[in-house]
């Protein structure tokens, strides 16, 4: 991750310099040299992640500054909303990473407090894969839809048990595939509710500006540039599954006839092709 950022771009080395400042360690080279076990640890991920995606959109800005002064929204998923709070001028990059550590290390504390995890459901839709959850539940475990990407794909979230009796119920339903996912527990549920008050807590003591631009929000799908709204928003957002297909969608209402992808990989740009297949959508940073 960032490699190839960091191998052409000077901007990208210099967040990096910065992030080991406030991190304390090397993120870019445990970015670039693994282990991967311990890239994909949540408290070195989601650093990594917000660290990648602002030197991706910086860099373009830098190379593209036409196109990317006529960015007039923003949203990021689940860790990737930090990033574009970052990018649309309401958190400066050390306070956004700072922010990010906290997270990343409150929710590892809750996903070892219980055996928990995700799994990506394909091929069914949102009321279907919630029966298919009541149906794998037991007792008072936790077991629901948490990533809400687009149509067919939607990942659930909590107990491993629950988690472990899914793949009939969902094939039973019409499902094409249960797909585990390399995370460290049940994100986007009460699973996590003990690192609400932690980031509370790490979001009160940062300065929040307006944005200079809309982030549409994964709690509710929509637009907010005000900071006690970013604030109370992003404290809530661990516990709330991600409306993502909801945001792409309300994003196009409102008049967006384009995306672009900062950061690594195709997922998103894959998931808005889901959501509207004929939304132009590009992207920059590692592939």
């Amino acid at each position: 991750m960032g490699v190839w950022l960091c191998q052409n771009h000077s901007i990208a080395n210099e967040l990096f310099s910065r992030a080991e400042e406030v991190l304390g360690y090397d993120l870019k080279a445990l970015c670039a040299d693994g282990p991967a076990e311990k890239l994909n640890e949540t408290v070195h991920s989601q650093p990594a992640l917000f660290v990648v995606g602002v030197a991706a959109a910086r860099v373009y800005e830098q190379t593209q500054p036409e196109i990317a002064a006529r960015i007039a929204a923003t949203a990021g998923l689940s860790l990737g909303e930090y990033t574009s709070v970052c990018f649309a001028g309401g958190l400066s990059f050390e306070d956004g990473l700072r922010l990010v550590q906290k997270r990343g290390d409150a929710m590892q504390a809750c996903a070892d407090a219980v055996e928990s995890g995700m799994s990506s459901v394909l091929g069914l839709d949102l009321e279907k894969l919630t029966e298919v959850c009541e149906l794998s539940r037991e007792g008072d475990e936790i077991l629901q839809p948490a990533n809400l990407l687009c149509p067919g794909n939607i990942a659930v979230s909590g107990h491993l048990s629950a988690l472990g009796r899914i793949e009939p119920h969902a094939a039973a339903a019409g499902a094409m595939k249960v797909v585990p996912l390399s995370v460290a527990g049940a994100f986007h549920t009460p699973l996590m509710q003990d690192a609400v008050a932690a980031l509370t807590t790490a979001l009160s003591e940062v300065t929040i500006n307006a944005t200079r631009i809309p982030v549409y929000s994964n709690v509710d799908a929509k637009p907010h540039q005000e900071p006690d709204e970013i604030r109370d928003l992003l404290a809530k957002q661990v516990v709330n599954p991600v409306l993502w297909e909801a945001s792409i969608r309300q994003m196009i209402d409102d008049g967006f006839d384009g995306f672009l992808e900062a950061g690594t990989g195709r997922v998103l740009r894959g998931t808005i092709k889901r959501i509207a297949r004929k939304t132009p959508t590009d992207g920059f940073g590692d592939e």
